[in-house]
């Protein structure tokens, strides 16, 4: 939108944008000069999802909150790296998903040394039993075995690398993951199949 204003009696024209109506693409392009607003209006787009993604994941809203907001800041550091012809919520997810990832792993830890659990690198002695101890963060992941997968996928070529990332990490389904992309439905689906042949062959690798 342009306004007119008249200063000194010269005519200028003023640029206003209505943020709400902009795309992704657009407000990251202006975030990029520095405009505050444009960040400010990503973050409000974008946030209930972000935080309908993470609060699965925690029982305490506080952490949560912490999630959410180094999410975003993660992401607009490197704002300047973020290939807009991209979708940007699923990549906000796979930031959110990954910062939850390193919070819960926070937070076990500080529950192990509440409870006073030592960690002991003897091959000899038996890990504590903590099945009738199991809280919400240790049944939705397991940080360990996550990490390992990650590095597996990371070792894929491009050609499978970005299609596992959304089956696997971001849990899409096929038509979604197919939008994602810009391809056919069967080959995502022959990706995929081949991706898992792939990973599986890299686990047995390890054995």
């Amino acid at each position: 939108m342009q306004c007119r204003a008249d200063v000194a009696g010269r005519t200028l024209i003023i640029m206003e944008y209505d943020y709400k109506k902009m795309t992704d693409a657009a407000l990251i392009e202006k975030a990029r000069t520095g405009d505050q607003l444009a960040y400010k209006a990503i973050y409000e787009k974008h946030v209930a999802a972000v935080r309908g993604r993470v609060s699965k994941y925690f029982i305490w809203k506080a952490d949560v909150d912490d999630v959410v907001s180094e999410s975003f800041q993660k992401f607009f550091a490197k704002i300047d790296s973020f290939d807009t012809s991209r979708d940007l919520l699923p990549w906000l997810f796979t930031i959110a998903y990954r910062t939850a990832l390193d919070h819960l792993g926070i937070i076990k830890r500080e529950d192990e040394k509440k409870e006073g659990i030592k960690k002991t690198h003897s091959d000899t002695e038996e890990a504590p039993d903590l099945s009738d101890d199991v809280n919400p963060e240790d049944e939705i992941i397991n940080r360990q075995e996550h990490e390992r997968l990650m590095g597996f996928i990371e070792e894929l070529s491009p050609l499978y690398r970005e299609i596992m990332i959304l089956y696997m990490v971001e849990e899409l389904e096929y038509e979604d993951i197919a939008k994602q992309v810009g391809l056919p439905l069967n080959t995502v689906r022959t990706r995929i199949r081949r991706g898992k042949a792939l990973l599986s062959e890299m686990m047995n690798r390890e054995i």
